[in-house]
């Protein structure tokens, strides 16, 4: 556990990414969202040009994610509710697991019975996964979260990379 949480350490240090994920670590997610941008101010489509090279690309990025971060967040989440409702098997599967754990969790330990039949708490489970599995390995989770993971990705960085710094931001030299 030691070498692991080391790696991520001086990862993050190297990258400076440990202020950035702090506020995620620590805050409410209420206060996470606080500061969400105007959608005319992330969708200023004047503000849009290609960088001149490839340290003000990086530049931009460490900017802007950090500028519009609880706006990028909001753009991970709808990709993944997107990506969530366009694979119904996976939306079957995952509704199917937290509605059979919520109606199992509500017998208390007790057993299950209809009409002549008793079915204890470890059988029930056992449906469950029987059910459960083999729709998960239809569905493809794996896939679906490559996808999320690259189209998410390519949305954020791209606008990260393509946004220009505030105007009011450039003059006055802040940084946020």
């Amino acid at each position: 556990m030691f070498r692991v949480q080391t790696l991520i350490d001086a990862l993050t240090s190297r990258l400076n990414l440990g202020d950035r994920f702090a506020s995620m670590r620590f805050g409410p997610l209420g206060s996470r969202f606080a500061n969400l941008r105007p959608l005319s101010d992330f969708f200023d489509f004047k503000r849009i040009f290609k960088p001149a090279s490839f340290a003000e690309a990086r530049a931009r990025i460490s900017f802007n994610s950090g500028y519009f971060s609880s706006n990028y967040a909001v753009v991970f989440v709808m990709l993944s509710l997107y990506s969530i409702f366009n694979n119904k098997a996976l939306l079957f599967d995952i509704v199917l697991v937290t509605l059979s754990m919520f109606l199992i969790g509500t017998l208390d330990g007790r057993d299950l019975e209809i009409g002549s039949q008793r079915l204890t708490t470890k059988q029930l489970y056992t449906a469950m996964c029987i059910i459960a599995v083999p729709v998960a390995l239809y569905a493809s989770p794996v896939g679906t979260m490559f996808w999320l993971v690259g189209a998410s990705g390519v949305t954020i960085l791209g606008h990260a990379v393509l946004m220009d710094k505030p105007i009011r931001m450039t003059l006055s030299g802040e940084t946020v």
